[in-house]
């Protein structure tokens, strides 16, 4: 069966009546009567039979109706949805993040008050090539002149429990600490990565007693002297904990970029280079 012959045949089902249905479609009388004689071919039953100039639903013709009306109706309403997807795609940013995901949380919240016709979809699957935006990091980046990438360099702070141990500290080279036991996040996060780097260039493999997804988690742990761990400046913020302190590495230097690029997969990339500078510019007010 072809869309055509449906949409005749439902036509016809309806008026019970081929010159009407034929005006109504804008065809020609016998053109309807031969799409409807090589639909009942094709079929192998009868769908109508003739009552004078009428005609009327066989059983099977009734039958068929019965079936194809929903999806006619359906079929009939794709391209309003296909117009209502593409209006709300138009304002959809796709945001891969896989790196500083509180902040650009945050960042979300502070766009919405202002934005709220926009909507985002964050994507945490890094071979997933379909976003608009993408959040990374890496312990060096070469800095680009394409403007469609920023970067901003955090230090990474050691976090300690605010006790007796580390009351007169305010600085540190990471060798005096391999010993402790470690706090961290699991190994498939970049920050965790590159920390694990850092005790590398040191000259050791940091002891991980403890390790979860959640930075919350992480921050706890070390809240309760239950060890140390790595704190990126600006991403995490203040401790707003009175029970962790915060201590300068001094060796080695223990930086990291926050890599943010705009690739937008839309035609119209208004909406996204809107985000894309707030989102550079939160960034930066976050560091200051």
């Amino acid at each position: 069966m072809e869309l055509t012959q449906i949409k005749y045949f439902l036509e016809a089902a309806r008026t019970q009546h081929i010159t009407k249905s034929a005006q109504r479609l804008h065809i020609a009388q016998p053109a309807l009567s031969k799409a409807i004689h090589n639909l009942e071919q094709e079929l192998g039953v009868p769908l109508f039979m003739r009552r004078g100039r009428n005609i009327r639903l066989t059983q099977y013709g009734e039958y068929l109706r019965d079936k194809l009306s929903p999806v006619m109706t359906a079929v009939d309403g794709i391209p309003d949805e296909l117009s209502h997807m593409t209006e709300i795609e138009s304002r959809t940013i796709r945001l891969a993040v896989s790196a500083a995901s509180t902040l650009v949380t945050q960042a979300i919240i502070e766009y919405k008050r202002n934005h709220p016709q926009v909507n985002f979809h964050v994507i945490q699957n890094p071979d997933n090539e379909l976003f608009d935006i993408e959040i990374t990091t890496a312990p060096i980046y070469e800095k680009a002149v394409d403007e469609s990438v920023f970067v901003c360099t955090e230090k990474i702070f050691i976090a300690v429990a605010d006790n007796e141990k580390y009351n007169n500290i305010d600085s540190i080279n990471l060798e005096q600490i391999k010993d402790e036991g470690f706090i961290s996040l699991f190994g498939s996060k970049q920050l965790r990565s590159i920390c694990d780097s850092f005790c590398q260039i040191a000259g050791f493999s940091p002891s991980i007693i403890f390790e979860s997804d959640s930075p919350d988690a992480v921050k706890n742990m070390i809240a309760a002297s239950i060890g140390i761990g790595f704190w990126p400046e600006f991403t995490w913020g203040s401790t707003n904990n009175s029970h962790i302190k915060l201590i300068e590495i001094v060796s080695p230097i223990c930086k990291r970029d926050i890599i943010i690029k705009h690739k937008s997969i839309k035609t119209d990339t208004k909406i996204t280079e809107s985000f894309f500078q707030f989102l550079k510019e939160y960034f930066l007010s976050r560091k200051m």
